[in-house]
């Protein structure tokens, strides 16, 4: 069995950068997904790979992970049967603890910009870079799959104050 353990933060500003590696767009749909059950996820990276993705909520910073090759021709086809999507670019990051990303969301998401640490263990200890505006590990509003669900942009603008948006 997978087993991913990541804490999850807000970023603001750009300093990142100046650690970002080559950037990768990934589309992402959602085939389900609910808080207290799985979360049925396709990504495609590049327009060269594909993956199925089986995620479930292990507990607090953990999720259950399976993930799957799948080839593209499929990957495609649930893409445009699917309702709940995102696109993104990400960065992996040059930074000496912990395996770092940075994704810059498009579209609707647009301008959101989350930072993702994995980890080996919940107890490792995580020093989050200054860019790292506000934790958001356990916040499932910022989860992607909801993000799909229900972009940033349609969230009222008070709703964006009271979650601490750095861009409202």
């Amino acid at each position: 069995m997978g087993l991913e353990i990541e804490r999850r933060y807000l970023v603001k500003g750009d300093e990142w950068k100046k650690l970002a590696g080559p950037a990768h767009h990934l589309r992402q749909c959602y085939l389900a997904s609910s808080i207290d059950g799985w979360t049925i996820r396709v990504r495609i990276v590049n327009q060269q790979s594909a993956w199925l993705t089986l995620k479930k909520k292990a507990c607090e910073m953990e999720n259950h992970e399976f993930e799957y090759s799948i080839p593209m021709n499929d990957a495609e086809s649930m893409w445009k049967l699917a309702k709940h999507k995102l696109t993104k670019t990400r960065y992996k990051l040059n930074i000496e603890r912990g395996d770092w990303i940075v994704d810059c969301f498009e579209g609707e998401n647009s301008p959101l910009v989350l930072a993702e640490v994995e980890l080996n263990s919940n107890k490792e200890e995580v020093v989050a870079p200054a860019w790292c505006f506000q934790e958001i590990t356990n916040k499932n509003e910022w989860s992607n799959a909801a993000l799909a669900q229900s972009p940033i942009s349609q969230w009222p603008k008070n709703e964006q104050l009271a979650h601490k948006w750095p861009y409202a």
